[in-house]
Protein backbone atom coordinates (compact mmCIF):
# COMPACT_ATOMS: atom_id res chain seq x y z
CA UNK A 1 0.00 0.00 0.00
CA UNK A 2 0.68 3.47 -0.76
CA UNK A 3 0.24 6.89 1.00
CA UNK A 4 1.00 10.75 1.08
CA UNK A 5 2.22 12.63 3.84
CA UNK A 6 4.18 16.25 4.26
CA UNK A 7 7.89 15.94 4.69
CA UNK A 8 9.45 18.90 5.94
CA UNK A 9 13.27 18.33 4.10
CA UNK A 10 14.95 21.75 4.60
CA UNK A 11 14.57 24.65 5.75
CA UNK A 12 12.16 26.86 3.68
CA UNK A 13 10.91 23.19 1.96
CA UNK A 14 7.92 21.21 2.33
CA UNK A 15 6.63 18.33 0.46
CA UNK A 16 4.37 15.66 -0.11
CA UNK A 17 6.17 12.31 -0.47
CA UNK A 18 4.48 9.30 -1.38
CA UNK A 19 6.04 6.39 0.26
CA UNK A 20 5.67 2.57 0.80
CA UNK A 21 2.86 1.85 3.66
CA UNK A 22 2.84 -1.58 5.75
CA UNK A 23 -0.96 -1.24 6.43
CA UNK A 24 -1.29 -4.84 8.42
CA UNK A 25 -2.61 -4.23 11.53
CA UNK A 26 -1.70 -5.73 14.88
CA UNK A 27 -4.06 -7.30 17.37
CA UNK A 28 -5.14 -3.69 19.19
CA UNK A 29 -4.19 -1.65 15.77
CA UNK A 30 -6.91 0.10 13.37
CA UNK A 31 -6.00 2.37 10.16
CA UNK A 32 -7.34 5.49 10.08
CA UNK A 33 -8.00 7.17 6.66
CA UNK A 34 -7.27 11.14 7.16
CA UNK A 35 -10.37 14.08 6.38
CA UNK A 36 -9.00 16.75 7.63
CA UNK A 37 -5.79 18.43 9.63
CA UNK A 38 -4.69 21.36 11.39
CA UNK A 39 -1.08 22.84 11.02
CA UNK A 40 0.06 24.23 14.02
CA UNK A 41 1.77 27.50 12.95
CA UNK A 42 4.19 28.50 16.11
CA UNK A 43 5.76 24.68 15.75
CA UNK A 44 5.45 24.10 12.19
CA UNK A 45 6.82 27.24 11.60
CA UNK A 46 9.79 26.93 13.59
CA UNK A 47 11.29 23.48 11.94
CA UNK A 48 10.21 24.52 8.13
CA UNK A 49 12.21 27.83 8.63
CA UNK A 50 14.92 24.91 10.28
CA UNK A 51 14.59 26.96 13.64
CA UNK A 52 14.03 23.89 15.84
CA UNK A 53 16.99 22.20 17.81
CA UNK A 54 18.24 19.66 15.73
CA UNK A 55 19.25 17.65 19.05
CA UNK A 56 15.91 17.58 20.98
CA UNK A 57 13.60 14.87 20.94
CA UNK A 58 10.55 15.78 18.38
CA UNK A 59 7.68 14.13 21.54
CA UNK A 60 8.83 11.98 24.09
CA UNK A 61 5.06 11.22 24.56
CA UNK A 62 3.46 10.80 21.38
CA UNK A 63 4.00 6.80 19.85
CA UNK A 64 3.39 9.01 15.89
CA UNK A 65 6.43 11.75 16.30
CA UNK A 66 9.63 9.83 16.92
CA UNK A 67 13.10 11.08 16.68
CA UNK A 68 14.71 14.04 16.76
CA UNK A 69 14.12 17.61 14.90
CA UNK A 70 16.20 16.81 11.69
CA UNK A 71 15.61 17.31 8.76
CA UNK A 72 14.30 15.04 6.75
CA UNK A 73 11.02 14.65 9.34
CA UNK A 74 7.34 14.66 9.51
CA UNK A 75 5.61 16.66 11.91
CA UNK A 76 1.51 17.81 12.48
CA UNK A 77 -0.39 16.61 15.71
CA UNK A 78 -4.24 17.10 15.06
CA UNK A 79 -5.37 14.94 12.63
CA UNK A 80 -9.15 13.51 12.28
CA UNK A 81 -9.78 10.86 9.79
CA UNK A 82 -11.88 7.82 9.89
CA UNK A 83 -11.09 4.11 11.09
CA UNK A 84 -11.42 2.39 7.68
CA UNK A 85 -9.65 -1.21 9.05
CA UNK A 86 -9.83 -2.68 12.40
CA UNK A 87 -7.39 -5.57 14.06
CA UNK A 88 -8.50 -8.80 15.48
CA UNK A 89 -8.24 -7.58 18.79
CA UNK A 90 -10.64 -4.33 18.22
CA UNK A 91 -13.90 -3.81 19.48
CA UNK A 92 -16.52 -4.12 16.19
CA UNK A 93 -17.61 -0.47 17.84
CA UNK A 94 -14.21 1.51 16.47
CA UNK A 95 -15.35 0.41 12.58
CA UNK A 96 -16.05 3.49 11.38
CA UNK A 97 -15.89 5.90 13.92
CA UNK A 98 -14.79 9.91 13.53
CA UNK A 99 -11.13 9.90 15.57
CA UNK A 100 -8.89 12.34 16.59
CA UNK A 101 -4.81 11.51 16.61
CA UNK A 102 -2.01 13.42 17.53
CA UNK A 103 -0.22 12.53 14.02
CA UNK A 104 1.45 13.80 11.56
CA UNK A 105 -0.33 15.33 7.80
CA UNK A 106 -0.48 11.99 5.65
CA UNK A 107 -3.31 10.75 3.96
CA UNK A 108 -3.58 7.30 6.52
CA UNK A 109 -2.09 6.26 9.16
CA UNK A 110 -2.02 2.86 11.81
CA UNK A 111 -2.33 3.22 15.26
CA UNK A 112 -2.77 1.86 18.66
CA UNK A 113 -6.75 2.14 20.13
CA UNK A 114 -5.04 4.17 23.08
CA UNK A 115 -3.90 6.38 21.17
CA UNK A 116 -6.88 7.76 19.53
CA UNK A 117 -9.49 9.69 21.01
CA UNK A 118 -13.20 8.70 19.41
CA UNK A 119 -14.81 12.43 18.10
CA UNK A 120 -18.15 12.95 20.65
CA UNK A 121 -20.77 12.96 17.85
CA UNK A 122 -22.19 16.70 18.43
CA UNK A 123 -18.80 17.62 17.49
CA UNK A 124 -17.64 18.65 13.79
CA UNK A 125 -14.40 17.33 12.36
CA UNK A 126 -13.58 21.09 11.62
CA UNK A 127 -14.31 21.48 14.97
CA UNK A 128 -12.26 18.25 16.52
CA UNK A 129 -9.05 19.50 14.93
CA UNK A 130 -8.70 22.05 17.36
CA UNK A 131 -8.29 19.34 20.06
CA UNK A 132 -4.54 19.55 20.67
CA UNK A 133 -4.71 23.31 20.72
CA UNK A 134 -7.45 23.92 23.03
CA UNK A 135 -5.98 21.13 25.40
CA UNK A 136 -2.78 23.35 25.14
CA UNK A 137 -5.25 26.65 25.65
CA UNK A 138 -6.49 24.88 28.88
CA UNK A 139 -3.11 23.98 30.11
CA UNK A 140 -2.17 28.01 30.29
CA UNK A 141 -5.17 29.02 32.09
CA UNK A 142 -4.80 25.85 34.70
CA UNK A 143 -0.90 27.19 34.83
CA UNK A 144 -1.38 30.71 35.10
CA UNK A 145 -4.67 30.18 37.82
CA UNK A 146 -6.40 33.43 36.99
CA UNK A 147 -8.46 35.30 40.29
CA UNK A 148 -11.87 37.09 40.35
CA UNK A 149 -10.99 40.63 39.49
CA UNK A 150 -7.65 40.17 38.20
CA UNK A 151 -6.02 42.43 35.03
CA UNK A 152 -4.55 39.97 32.25
CA UNK A 153 -2.83 40.60 28.90
CA UNK A 154 -2.28 38.18 26.59
CA UNK A 155 1.12 38.60 24.24
CA UNK A 156 -0.21 36.76 20.72
CA UNK A 157 -3.42 35.79 19.16
CA UNK A 158 -1.93 33.52 17.21
CA UNK A 159 -4.57 30.35 17.24
CA UNK A 160 -3.41 29.39 20.69
CA UNK A 161 -3.60 33.16 22.12
CA UNK A 162 -7.18 33.22 20.57
CA UNK A 163 -8.10 29.78 22.26
CA UNK A 164 -6.52 31.42 25.78
CA UNK A 165 -8.09 34.57 25.61
CA UNK A 166 -11.72 33.01 24.92
CA UNK A 167 -11.12 30.90 27.63
CA UNK A 168 -10.11 33.85 29.90
CA UNK A 169 -13.04 35.88 28.97
CA UNK A 170 -14.94 33.42 31.21
CA UNK A 171 -13.66 34.24 34.10
CA UNK A 172 -15.70 36.26 36.54
CA UNK A 173 -14.67 39.83 36.21
CA UNK A 174 -11.24 39.54 35.17
CA UNK A 175 -10.30 42.44 32.26
CA UNK A 176 -8.15 40.94 29.52
CA UNK A 177 -6.55 42.59 26.82
CA UNK A 178 -4.63 41.44 24.09
CA UNK A 179 -1.35 42.09 22.42
CA UNK A 180 -0.72 41.29 18.61
CA UNK A 181 0.88 43.11 15.54
CA UNK A 182 -1.62 41.78 13.18
CA UNK A 183 -4.96 43.54 12.77
CA UNK A 184 -6.99 40.03 11.61
CA UNK A 185 -5.93 38.79 14.75
CA UNK A 186 -6.74 41.52 16.81
CA UNK A 187 -9.95 42.03 14.69
CA UNK A 188 -10.86 38.01 16.05
CA UNK A 189 -9.83 39.15 19.33
CA UNK A 190 -12.21 41.49 19.95
CA UNK A 191 -15.02 38.98 18.60
CA UNK A 192 -14.30 37.31 21.80
CA UNK A 193 -14.93 39.91 24.09
CA UNK A 194 -11.73 40.91 24.93
CA UNK A 195 -11.56 44.64 26.99
CA UNK A 196 -9.06 45.91 24.04
CA UNK A 197 -6.08 44.52 21.72
CA UNK A 198 -3.72 46.63 21.63
CA UNK A 199 -0.97 46.64 18.82
CA UNK A 200 2.71 46.57 19.70
CA UNK A 201 3.99 48.92 16.94
CA UNK A 202 1.42 51.44 17.84
CA UNK A 203 3.86 54.34 18.98
CA UNK A 204 1.19 54.65 21.79
CA UNK A 205 1.22 51.29 23.01
CA UNK A 206 2.68 51.60 26.25
CA UNK A 207 0.54 54.72 27.53
CA UNK A 208 -2.72 52.92 25.89
CA UNK A 209 -1.48 49.93 27.90
CA UNK A 210 -0.92 51.81 30.92
CA UNK A 211 -4.21 53.05 31.05
CA UNK A 212 -5.52 49.83 30.85
CA UNK A 213 -4.09 48.31 33.62
CA UNK A 214 -3.12 50.77 35.63
CA UNK A 215 0.41 52.05 37.49
CA UNK A 216 0.46 48.69 38.85
CA UNK A 217 0.77 46.49 36.51
CA UNK A 218 -0.62 43.50 35.17
CA UNK A 219 -1.08 40.62 37.63
CA UNK A 220 -1.08 37.54 35.02
CA UNK A 221 0.66 37.89 31.95
CA UNK A 222 0.78 35.34 29.11
CA UNK A 223 3.25 35.16 26.93
CA UNK A 224 2.93 33.11 23.70
CA UNK A 225 3.51 35.18 20.15
CA UNK A 226 6.52 33.00 19.78
CA UNK A 227 8.63 36.68 19.38
CA UNK A 228 11.90 36.61 21.62
CA UNK A 229 11.47 40.45 22.21
CA UNK A 230 7.62 39.81 23.59
CA UNK A 231 8.59 38.05 26.58
CA UNK A 232 10.56 41.17 27.46
CA UNK A 233 7.52 43.50 26.86
CA UNK A 234 5.56 41.06 28.93
CA UNK A 235 7.98 40.93 32.19
CA UNK A 236 7.37 44.74 31.49
CA UNK A 237 3.87 45.33 32.02
CA UNK A 238 3.45 42.90 35.22
CA UNK A 239 3.44 43.95 38.29
CA UNK A 240 5.27 43.22 41.86
CA UNK A 241 4.06 39.93 42.87
CA UNK A 242 2.71 39.01 38.97
CA UNK A 243 3.14 36.04 37.37
CA UNK A 244 4.30 35.71 33.83
CA UNK A 245 3.33 32.33 31.94
CA UNK A 246 5.71 31.52 28.76
CA UNK A 247 3.88 29.19 26.62
CA UNK A 248 5.50 30.20 23.65
CA UNK A 249 8.79 28.04 22.41
CA UNK A 250 11.35 29.84 20.59
CA UNK A 251 13.38 27.08 19.16
CA UNK A 252 16.74 28.28 18.69
CA UNK A 253 15.64 32.09 18.84
CA UNK A 254 18.00 33.71 20.99
CA UNK A 255 16.12 34.96 24.01
CA UNK A 256 17.62 38.38 25.56
CA UNK A 257 15.87 39.88 28.58
CA UNK A 258 16.67 43.44 31.09
CA UNK A 259 15.90 41.86 34.18
CA UNK A 260 18.77 44.00 35.91
CA UNK A 261 16.11 47.03 36.79
CA UNK A 262 12.36 46.28 37.77
CA UNK A 263 12.32 42.87 37.24
CA UNK A 264 14.86 42.44 40.43
CA UNK A 265 12.97 43.62 42.96
CA UNK A 266 9.39 42.61 41.74
CA UNK A 267 9.09 39.26 42.85
CA UNK A 268 7.04 38.20 39.96
CA UNK A 269 6.62 34.97 39.04
CA UNK A 270 7.79 33.57 35.92
CA UNK A 271 6.08 29.68 34.68
CA UNK A 272 7.29 27.59 32.18
CA UNK A 273 3.97 25.80 30.66
CA UNK A 274 4.12 23.26 28.04
CA UNK A 275 1.45 20.72 27.11
CA UNK A 276 2.71 17.52 27.88
CA UNK A 277 2.50 17.22 31.27
CA UNK A 278 0.67 18.56 34.45
CA UNK A 279 1.46 21.23 36.38
CA UNK A 280 2.69 18.83 39.78
CA UNK A 281 0.11 20.24 42.18
CA UNK A 282 -2.35 19.53 39.88
CA UNK A 283 -1.11 15.30 39.23
CA UNK A 284 -3.36 14.71 42.48
CA UNK A 285 -6.49 14.77 41.09
CA UNK A 286 -6.19 15.43 37.56
CA UNK A 287 -5.12 13.32 34.46
CA UNK A 288 -4.69 13.61 31.07
CA UNK A 289 -8.42 12.24 30.31
CA UNK A 290 -10.33 15.00 32.83
CA UNK A 291 -8.24 17.82 30.63
CA UNK A 292 -9.55 16.53 27.59
CA UNK A 293 -12.85 16.38 28.67
CA UNK A 294 -12.62 20.09 29.85
CA UNK A 295 -11.22 20.93 26.26
CA UNK A 296 -13.97 19.06 24.35
CA UNK A 297 -16.32 21.32 26.45
CA UNK A 298 -14.11 24.46 25.44
CA UNK A 299 -14.42 23.10 21.84
CA UNK A 300 -18.50 23.04 21.91
CA UNK A 301 -18.50 26.51 23.92
CA UNK A 302 -15.90 28.85 21.89
CA UNK A 303 -16.84 27.10 18.82
CA UNK A 304 -12.82 27.85 17.12
CA UNK A 305 -13.98 26.42 13.64
CA UNK A 306 -15.03 30.42 13.39
CA UNK A 307 -10.97 30.88 12.86
CA UNK A 308 -10.09 28.71 10.49
CA UNK A 309 -9.09 31.16 7.53
CA UNK A 310 -8.10 28.95 4.96
CA UNK A 311 -8.82 25.12 3.54
CA UNK A 312 -6.10 23.92 1.50
CA UNK A 313 -6.09 20.84 -0.79
CA UNK A 314 -3.54 18.24 1.09
CA UNK A 315 -1.72 17.90 -2.63
CA UNK A 316 -0.92 21.40 -2.24
CA UNK A 317 0.78 21.45 1.49
CA UNK A 318 3.96 23.32 0.21
CA UNK A 319 1.78 26.49 -0.49
CA UNK A 320 -0.06 26.42 2.87
CA UNK A 321 3.52 27.02 4.71
CA UNK A 322 4.90 29.31 2.13
CA UNK A 323 1.63 31.66 3.07
CA UNK A 324 2.46 31.18 6.54
CA UNK A 325 5.83 32.10 6.37
CA UNK A 326 5.25 35.40 3.70
CA UNK A 327 1.98 36.69 4.80
CA UNK A 328 0.89 36.04 8.51
CA UNK A 329 -1.30 38.34 8.54
CA UNK A 330 -4.07 36.79 6.53
CA UNK A 331 -3.89 33.48 7.89
CA UNK A 332 -5.04 32.71 11.34
CA UNK A 333 -5.48 28.77 10.79
CA UNK A 334 -4.94 26.92 8.17
CA UNK A 335 -6.06 23.45 7.57
CA UNK A 336 -6.01 20.67 5.14
CA UNK A 337 -8.67 18.64 3.12
CA UNK A 338 -8.03 15.43 1.68
CA UNK A 339 -10.91 15.31 -0.49
CA UNK A 340 -12.79 12.13 1.69
CA UNK A 341 -16.44 12.39 2.48
CA UNK A 342 -16.94 13.24 6.35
Amino acid sequence: MKRRSVMFTAPHEAAVVEEKFDDNLSEKQVLVETLVSAISPGTEMLIYRGQAPDDLAVDESLAALPGMFSFPMKYGYSAVGRVIKIGSGVDRSWQDRLVFAFNPHETCFTAAIEDLMPVPADIESEEAIFLANTETAVNFVMDGRPLIGERIVVFGQGIVGLLTAALLVKVPLVNVLTVDRYPRRREASCSLKVAASLDPASPTFSADLADRIGESGADLTFEMSGAPTALDQAIGVTGYGGRVVIGSWYGNKPVTLALGGKFHRSRMTLISSQVSTLQPELTGRWDKSRRFELAWDAIRRIRPAQFITHRIPFEDASSAYQLYDCQPQDALQIIFTYGRSQ
